[in-house]
């Protein structure tokens, strides 16, 4: 994409859903002074395009450096998925062919008896998850709970923890860690 002031508002604008007209009105300026800017057909000053972008909540700075096309995989049919199985406990890691990846997300499914491994787990991360449905007991330390769906933690993943379904159905989680341990 151009790197020009008018084709980058047209952008934002679009990924916004807003039009002209209701840009301008957030604005507080004309509906011609944003199709002019839109067509580079004139040059905003600072103190316009900050009027601009705070409709937007956007900082100038921000909006000139953000990457409007993006050619980052953003969604993810169900088949493209990376799945692991390991002691009962069925992992499906959404995102892992992202460049740079900063995060973590898995769909986790846990067999009645399904745990995490026979030794406690310690990463350099935090961790959050939730408890969709079954009951998943979480030892962190000396700390341990039996969480039922509904229910979630946020731990350090330093410390030592481990999961284990110890209901008398399927547990599903869904977690989040970040960095990325795997």
């Amino acid at each position: 994409m151009e790197n020009d002031i008018g084709t980058r508002l047209k952008a934002l604008r679009s990924m916004y859903g807003l039009s002209q007209r209701e840009v301008a009105k957030r604005a507080g300026v004309t509906n011609s002074t944003i199709s002019l800017i839109e067509q580079n057909r004139v040059s905003p000053s600072i103190d316009s395009m900050k009027k601009v972008l705070d409709s937007f909540s956007i900082s100038l700075i921000d909006f000139l450096t953000m990457d409007m096309e993006s050619d980052e995989k953003i969604f993810f049919e169900k088949a493209e998925l990376i799945e692991f199985f390991e002691n009962g406990a069925h992992l499906k890691l959404v995102g892992a062919n992202r460049k740079d990846r900063k995060l973590r997300f898995l769909h986790e499914r846990y067999e009645v008896g399904a745990h995490s491994g026979d030794e406690m787990l310690t990463h350099n991360s935090e961790e959050a998850g939730i408890v969709i449905s079954g009951e998943l007991e979480l030892t962190v330390g000396q700390q341990v709970k039996v969480l039922k769906a509904g229910d979630s933690y946020y731990i350090n993943n330093n410390t030592p923890h481990r999961f284990k379904n110890v209901g008398n159905i399927e547990c599903i989680v869904v977690s989040a860690a970040t960095p990325p341990s795997f």
